[in-house]
């Protein structure tokens, strides 16, 4: 039902016909996203947020997401005692534009700052400035710190599930018109407990087990410290089954929603609203608008609001970025936009 498309297509292809004849979801996920010619190895502008790339994270809006995670830092450190050194994990760094906004807003913590920006990604390595430490996982611990991961667990591969008289996994197979095409197992006995009894026939959920062990090793890495994770998050399992596959179940490309999650592998983001329920309890959960308004934010766009009408008859580069402060507030904490996203936090 989908095209070959996309530069992996070929080690889907192959990964098939070692397998057999099909995979699972979550297999041709991981290598659509991060193998040979996926959406996040590929070495051109593919895979990359920002203005130029496929899609815009919190970091990219400016740097006054920056500013605030740095005081969310600061307390943190102030918290543990002032540890030296203090390591922050920046996990799905991209192209380390988050690591970028918070040295230039100098937190106190700073001096005792390890930062660390973690990607898969070699080409999006080679990105990363100067002065942290680039790796493609996260240290082995344990240290003190945070483990901060924005918009990473959407993109971590999960199984898919369908119900058609039982829940049943998702496979990819060929479909002979050089595309790909779905194939659905015996239903699974038992079907995992998190899953509704009753959903409407063609009902389907994520099982996001990549994700609930990444927040568990994330932790088991950690001294004492906290891991915070910036994403979509459904309350329930339940819910995103009530709410349509089509809507948690999304594609991005170059700003824009992309096509079928089959077609064209490697040239188009794969994405899921991420349910609570499937991961570990977290001991503090807000959307992004009031996590940010806790740090301050109001206060720095007062603070913009003021710097720049003194400098307005002659504004220079700082007043400038004062007043972008205005527009950046406005879209971090939108809440049909990532103003609506959900902050999970996790405390050791």
């Amino acid at each position: 039902m989908s095209e070959r498309g996309g530069g992996a297509g070929p080690a889907i292809e192959s990964a098939i016909d070692a397998a057999g004849g099909a995979i699972a979801f979550e297999r041709f996920m991981e290598l659509a996203l991060y193998g040979d010619g996926g959406f996040y190895t590929r070495a051109d502008e593919t895979g990359a947020a920002g203005r130029r790339g496929d899609f815009l994270t919190s970091p990219e809006v400016g740097p006054l997401f920056g500013v605030l995670l740095g005081r969310a830092l600061d307390a943190e450190w102030e918290r543990l005692g002032r540890p030296e050194p203090f390591t922050v994990v920046d996990a799905g760094a991209g192209q380390g534009t988050l690591a970028r906004s918070v040295a230039a807003a100098a937190p106190a913590c700073g001096g005792a700052l390890r930062y660390v920006a973690v990607d898969r990604s070699a080409a999006q390595r080679a990105r990363h400035p100067a002065g942290v430490e680039s790796r493609p996982d996260i240290p082995q611990g344990p240290f003190d710190g945070v483990v901060v991961a924005n918009e990473l667990l959407d993109n971590l591969p999960f199984r898919l599930v369908v119900f058609d008289a039982g829940w049943r996994e998702a496979f990819v197979t060929r479909d002979g018109q050089g595309g790909f095409a779905e194939l659905l197992s015996a239903p699974l006995d038992p079907a995992p407990a998190v899953l509704p009894s009753r959903p409407p026939p063609g009902a389907r959920a994520p099982l996001v087990e990549r994700a609930a062990a990444w927040v568990a090793g994330a932790l088991d890495q950690l001294a004492s410290g906290s891991v915070i994770v910036f994403d979509y998050v459904r309350p329930t399992t339940a819910e995103l089954v009530a709410l349509g596959w089509r809507r948690w179940l999304r594609t991005y490309r170059q700003h824009e929603r992309g096509a079928h999650y089959l077609r064209r592998p490697g040239s188009q983001d794969i994405t899921t609203d991420v349910p609570a329920d499937q991961l570990p309890p977290a001991d503090a959960v807000c959307s992004q608008a009031q996590y940010l308004a806790r740090r301050g934010l109001d206060e720095l766009v007062e603070e913009g609001r003021r710097r720049w009408a003194e400098a307005a008859a002659r504004p220079d580069l700082a007043a400038l970025r004062m007043r972008s402060r205005v527009r950046e507030a406005e879209a971090l904490t939108d809440p049909a936009g990532l103003g609506g996203f959900t902050v999970l936090e996790w405390r050791k």
